[in-house]
């Protein structure tokens, strides 16, 4: 009997955070006109298909943006290549290539949220060791799946922690801590960084850190 998957808006709400919008577009031949001039000469070098998810990642952020009342704006790239959001708004984009998805807050309630997006394949077996440290590797559950999940995970906590620490990190510098579709993370710095998780058709991991005195 063949599984039928849940819609993936359906999976990516069973990680909600209050106060954290998250969203998504299947990319689309088009979307690469979406890109306002500002974000345009940033991806002028990029291949279609980058210039293409690039464009649907910032449709979904507009739309997360005007749910905040902010009107239409380019997102452009800092030089670290993280987006630019206005005033009192954190985020992130991410992308593979089929998939666009965006996470937002408001900087009041969250010093900053992390976005990733993955297929749900295994790593090649090569890459195991430079994604997973030993401690992880010990505690790897028997799933194909899960190097992939370790992977996207790291890169949503990268996403969350540079904008605070201007840190750059590699995968061993970040150690994960799993439970069901939820985890913590402690960075090489001692940061600790939360995050949920949701696995279909797709992983898609949501990092964040809470403001001072937030409560979540």
């Amino acid at each position: 009997m063949t599984s039928i998957l849940p819609p993936l808006q359906h999976t990516i709400d069973s990680i909600a955070v209050p106060g954290i919008l998250v969203d998504h577009r299947h990319t689309q031949d088009g979307d690469g006109l979406a890109r306002l001039p500002e974000e345009r000469a940033e991806f002028a070098g990029s291949v279609l298909k980058v210039r293409r998810a690039s464009g649907a990642a910032r449709i979904v952020a507009r739309t997360l943006l005007s749910r905040f009342g902010q009107p239409p704006r380019a997102i452009p790239k800092s030089t670290a290549g993280m987006p630019l959001w206005p005033d009192g708004i954190v985020g992130s984009l991410a992308h593979d290539s089929e998939v666009a998805v965006a996470a937002m807050a408001a900087q009041r309630e969250f010093a900053s949220v992390g976005v990733d997006v993955e297929p749900a394949e295994p790593v090649a077996p090569d890459l195991l060791d430079i994604v997973a440290t030993a401690r992880e590797r010990e505690e790897m559950r028997d799933d194909p799946c899960h190097g992939r999940l370790l992977f996207s995970i790291k890169e949503a906590i990268y996403k969350a922690v540079y904008p605070l620490d201007r840190m750059f990190l590699d995968h061993h510098d970040v150690e994960v801590s799993l439970s069901s579709g939820a985890g913590t993370a402690v960075v090489r710095n001692g940061r600790t960084v939360s995050f949920q998780y949701c696995v279909a058709a797709r992983i898609v991991v949501l990092a964040f850190i809470p403001a001072p005195r937030a409560v979540v």
